[in-house]
């Protein structure tokens, strides 16, 4: 399983917003050029997490992205997720029926155990905590899964 590269570019952009001073909103063009993100990319990518309900958009002089929700409420999980859809290490995990071997696969209960701890320690991850990571120079840490 490889996270997308758009998902990478989502949790980028997230991560930038929750440094934001006050929630202020950040113009689009400003994020991706300092997260180095495609623009045209990160337009389709602010779309889908304004869908999913983590970033709010304006437009106009004034306008730009900026969190729809504080960034202690916002995890890995819900970005990886609201851009890939949810994570699955092998089909058998969602649909057990799927593997050939049923009952008697010996790696089905592993495959199982890795996605549970995978999604525990995304979920268990918000933009919050993400924020405050620093490089031990007390420079902020830049994103790339």
């Amino acid at each position: 399983m490889q996270i997308t590269r758009q998902a990478d570019y989502a949790v980028r952009a997230v991560l930038y917003l929750a440094r934001m001073v006050d929630g202020s909103r950040a113009p689009t063009s400003q994020i991706a050029q300092e997260q180095r993100i495609p623009p045209s990319f990160l337009a389709k990518i602010i779309s889908q997490l304004s869908v999913a309900g983590m970033v709010q958009t304006s437009r106009g002089a004034r306008g730009g992205v900026t969190l729809a929700r504080e960034p202690e409420k916002i995890t890995l999980l819900d970005v990886v997720e609201a851009i890939d859809g949810p994570i699955l290490l092998n089909e058998c995990v969602g649909d057990p029926s799927s593997c050939t071997f049923g009952d008697d696969c010996p790696v089905h209960s592993v495959w199982c155990e890795a996605q549970a701890q995978l999604v525990r320690q995304l979920a268990g991850t918000s933009f919050a905590s993400l924020g405050k990571a620093t490089n031990g120079s007390g420079a902020s840490v830049p994103v790339a899964l």
